[in-house]
């Protein structure tokens, strides 16, 4: 692919995030990582557990687009009723937490234990969402 094409589509896909989500707190790119996290933790779980699914695998994707979507929506709210973020940042903890709570819960299925310090970190996160 030639690199204006690479170029172009990188342009386009930054604007169209950048109006979606306004400005790009670090809060969003901290859920985007730990979704990834998440979803490798959830593959190597099923691999170990022998019950590794392809459809689970897809209806796990869909399910954070969706996360994604409703950040976006409450971000828009923000904007309509002028509440500087609230809804947005509230959004992003919510899914957060699940999230770290996922990662965990995969951890365990896997076998592999999480330090003392970021368990006490994940209940700040989970206490900040409610």
């Amino acid at each position: 692919m030639p690199h204006t094409i690479v170029c172009s589509i990188t342009a386009v896909l930054g604007s169209l995030l950048t109006f979606s989500f306004g400005m790009w707190p670090e809060s969003l790119t901290l859920l985007i990582v730990a979704m990834g996290v998440d979803y490798a933790t959830g593959v190597t779980a099923a691999v170990k557990e022998k019950g590794l699914n392809s459809e689970a695998g897809s209806w796990g994707l869909a399910k954070k687009g969706i996360m994604l979507l409703v950040i976006l929506l409450a971000h828009r709210i923000d904007i309509m009723l002028e509440l500087n973020n609230i809804a947005m940042g509230g959004a992003i903890y919510f899914y957060l937490a699940n999230e770290l709570i996922s990662i965990t819960e995969n951890l365990g299925r896997i076998g592999i234990p999480l330090p003392d310090r970021l368990r006490q970190i994940i209940e700040v996160l989970k206490d900040k969402s409610k």
